[in-house]
């Protein structure tokens, strides 16, 4: 299987949705490895290596957001924030902060279960991609240049501080300048998702987010455009 010996940091405080959860991964292949508090969480995943990590928002000693913040200090582990929470702005902040993605409970197991699949196939195609751009390819759209083989973007020479997901987006887009994609396009191009399992509105913080670290004036884009009624392209 597919999923086979691919292992799974769960960090979720309540013990009968861990239980739940943990036995639905390994009926699916997976092998789970659960944490209850955000300490224990972050201790694993910087010590043990993990092919994804499902994150809960609210948990005792440090919460889903301190977690993710440690994790990103050393990892680029897929992360999947799993909460009960359904602000925008938790979703922004996990997005922000360095999340790849995030679903709200209640939620079905098989959703959960194809999100991660998901994940982890970008994640393998990445690092086969990053791989086979060892020799340093640089693509460049006027002042904007971005490093595939060194993962850095910069604009007018300037680095710039993108979370992993805004430089898979902004390095799918420049791999493709002029060519607009709908947000379920990149849903599936830049997430790995059909359109049923994401949430386009991930599609639209994080072009946002994106648009705010690249524009000197994010409400009048010079490189990062909207084509009303089509999608998001770079120009």
């Amino acid at each position: 299987m597919e999923n086979q010996q691919k292992k799974i940091l769960l960090v979720e405080d309540e013990k009968s949705i861990s239980d739940i959860l943990a036995f639905n991964l390994r009926k699916a292949g997976f092998t789970p490895d659960c944490a209850y508090d955000g300490e224990e969480g972050l201790r694993k995943a910087l010590t043990v290596t993990y092919d994804i990590v499902l994150l809960d928002i609210m948990l005792p000693k440090l919460d889903g957001f301190k977690v993710l913040e440690g994790i990103r200090t050393r990892s680029d582990v897929p992360v999947i924030m799993v909460t009960a929470r359904d602000d925008e702005k938790d979703k922004i902040a996990g997005l922000e902060n360095g999340a790849d993605d995030y679903i709200t409970k209640p939620f079905s197991v098989n959703e959960l279960i194809a999100r991660i699949r998901a994940n982890i196939r970008r994640s393998r195609d990445e690092i086969i991609q990053t791989a086979a751009a060892e020799g340093g390819e640089v693509l460049t759209v006027r002042g904007l240049s971005i490093d595939r083989g060194r993962y850095v973007a910069r604009r007018d020479g300037e680095e710039l501080e993108l979370s992993k997901k805004e430089y898979d987006l902004l390095l799918f887009l420049m791999e493709n300048v002029g060519k607009p994609f709908s947000r379920e396009d990149l849903l599936s191009k830049v997430w790995g998702y059909d359109s049923f399992l994401g949430d386009v509105n991930t599609v639209e913080v994080t072009v946002s987010r994106l648009r705010k670290k690249l524009e000197k004036d994010p409400s009048n884009p010079e490189y990062l455009i909207t084509k009303r009624g089509v999608g998001y392209y770079i120009q």
